[in-house]
């Protein structure tokens, strides 16, 4: 089994846009069994991977242990792949997990379901906090969604600082350039600059995610978006293998 966390200090860089997608790809193109666990308050990729369903329970009682995970875990439309959704309780998780005052909490959650999967795809919370701490600890590889713009730029390097100081030898790292648009100047530029870095385009099929609450391929698997999130999925798990 192997963690991947999709992360950033910052936000709207695409993070959820390429924890469903990967997810998708993990369980549809290469037979995983496959969890997309929900760490957001937004709940973004609860609601493009829900079936219109209600929770039983919140999903703060998790962290807080009051419920175990296989209890809020729920089946999608997707053969192989579950979902551990999010709602609004999670607001208070850095406090949660700051209270506990135990450094790999996440990780032994992830733990606790880590038999029945062979993929979790993590969907994080932006920011440094508490909770990005614990997301660091638990992941075999990290995901940084990149926008070609200097801020974005500049706040992967600051994940990667804070990595080198205090996760060095235990994170993995794989900066993804996301939003890309060609016909920008800054874009081509970022690219010459970073060529191996791996490249998702801006694109109405991502757009139109949001509407048919449904991940890339399973729409417009041929389309540059849905060929760009396969290639990217094909080299996490060449990444993975290497680990």
């Amino acid at each position: 089994m192997c963690t991947i966390a999709i992360y950033s200090m910052k936000g709207g860089v695409g993070k959820t846009t390429l924890a469903v997608n990967l997810a998708w790809c993990a369980a549809m193109l290469s037979a995983r069994r496959t969890l997309l666990w929900d760490l957001d308050q937004q709940a973004a990729a609860t609601f493009l991977m829900r079936d219109g369903k209600g929770p039983k329970r919140r999903a703060d009682g998790v962290y807080e242990q009051e419920v175990k995970p296989r209890k809020l875990i729920r089946s999608t439309a997707v053969e192989r792949l579950d979902l551990l959704a999010a709602d609004p309780s999670l607001r208070d998780l850095d406090r949660t997990f700051f209270n506990f005052g135990k450094k790999k909490r996440l990780a032994k959650i992830i733990e606790s379901v880590s038999r029945d999967y062979d993929r979790i795809i993590l969907d994080c919370p932006p920011g440094l906090s508490e909770t990005s701490d614990q997301i660091l600890r638990a992941a075999d590889l990290v995901l940084v969604p990149v926008i070609p713009s200097p801020l974005s730029q500049r706040a992967f390097r600051t994940v990667v600082d804070h990595i080198e100081r205090h996760h060095k030898g235990r994170t993995a790292i794989l900066p993804v350039y996301t939003m890309v648009d060609r016909r920008r100047t800054l874009h081509r530029e970022a690219l010459e600059n970073q060529k191996r870095w791996p490249v998702i385009p801006y694109a109405s099929a991502v757009e139109q995610m949001a509407s048919r609450r449904q991940p890339v391929g399973a729409f417009a698997p041929q389309s540059p978006a849905g060929q760009a999130f396969a290639k990217l999925w094909r080299g996490v798990e060449r990444r993975i293998a290497k680990l």
